[in-house]
């Protein structure tokens, strides 16, 4: 197992019923898990050798797995165990005790821009292991309404069932992505496929090794989009104001971290850290990823002034206005998962 496109299948069998799935790029040492259906088989690279392996992988795939096998290019079969996983971004990791797996480098997915080419790696259909070509057709996706924090990629490289938990992989051989799905209610692939950011992935598998689950933190906030006309009203110039840009605060609980801080309602969250921030939802997702303990600095506009306020982030989670969990059931039949 020491090709860039070597296969893994994972195998997780539950009470009643078999699905496959690819495992995901290894990276730092752990591989990341795939998601995968009844009946379905993926196929992903290794990220680094290490021993126990740690693959990472779609939380779908193995989320009701009593057992996990991982198949290899050569035919071996190994015992996978579940380190963890996170329902909420779709992402897990596993481990196997394996003998000379390659890791595939990691990409920086906050470097990719629309029109950059790229590969999908996966097993589509039981097919065998298959690789895609295609470009980045998108980026931040956050309302394809099938996990709870998302900030997809999207490409017109063909992602079918069993593509879940493959490698997206930039034309240097360096993963990008983790393919989850396509939209569409059949296999027939309309062009649209959707991969979690390495950088994001990586983040969430980071938790997981360390805790066995991620541990969101909470400013004590909720956060909407901000329109042209308060733009304006904040007095930032005409050409910010064109384009809504930033998180509106609509409401600071006082005795949360936020409220501590000096956060206020109307402040508009302009960055965090030195990462401009779009909209609520890239806030959201942000905050998301920052653990308990972690000091976030805020970068906020009040009555037409910049000014920097640090918070410390506390358990919980932050809300976006109007936000609710999305609908499983009915984006299932909207959107298809790659399993």
């Amino acid at each position: 197992m020491n090709r860039l496109f070597a296969a893994i299948v994972v195998s997780a069998a539950a009470s009643g019923f078999t699905h496959y799935g690819p495992v995901g790029p290894a990276y730092a040492g752990v591989p990341l898990p795939t998601i995968a259906q009844a009946g379905v088989q993926t196929v992903a690279p290794v990220l680094k050798r290490i021993t126990p392996a740690i693959i990472s992988t779609n939380n779908h795939v193995i989320d009701r797995a009593d057992e996990i096998t991982v198949t290899l290019a050569d035919g071996r079969n190994l015992p996978a165990k579940r380190i963890g996983g996170d329902a909420d971004t779709d992402i897990a990791v596993i481990k196997v005790e394996p003998a000379n797996l390659t890791a595939i480098p990691l990409g920086d997915s906050d470097q990719l821009e629309v029109g950059d080419f790229v590969l999908a790696i996966g097993n589509p259909l039981q097919l065998g292991q298959t690789v895609t070509s295609g470009i980045v057709s998108g980026l931040h996706r956050n309302n394809v309404g099938i996990e709870r924090y998302e900030d997809f990629i999207q490409t017109d490289a063909a992602i079918y069932p069993g593509n879940s938990g493959g490698a997206l992989v930039s034309l240097r051989g360096e993963l990008i992505g983790i393919n989850t799905a396509f939209v569409g209610s059949s296999n027939a692939n309309p062009g649209a496929g959707f991969a979690i950011p390495i950088n994001m992935a990586r983040n969430v598998a980071d938790q997981i090794l360390e805790f066995g689950e991620v541990r969101r933190g909470s400013l004590g906030i909720t956060i909407d989009d901000a329109t042209p006309g308060v733009l304006r009203e904040l007095k930032l110039p005409a050409s910010a104001a064109a384009a809504p840009i930033g998180a509106m605060i609509v409401k600071v609980d006082g005795a949360s971290a936020g409220g501590r801080a000096g956060l206020k309602s109307g402040d508009l969250v302009t960055e965090l850290g030195k990462t401009a921030i779009r909209d609520s939802a890239d806030l959201r997702i942000r905050m998301a990823l920052l653990r308990v303990g972690e000091v976030a600095e805020l970068t906020v506009m009040r009555d037409g002034k910049p000014m920097t306020i640090r918070a410390t982030i506390a358990p919980g989670s932050d809300q976006r206005g109007g936000d609710q969990r999305a609908n499983q059931q009915r984006a299932s039949e909207q959107r298809a998962k790659s399993r």
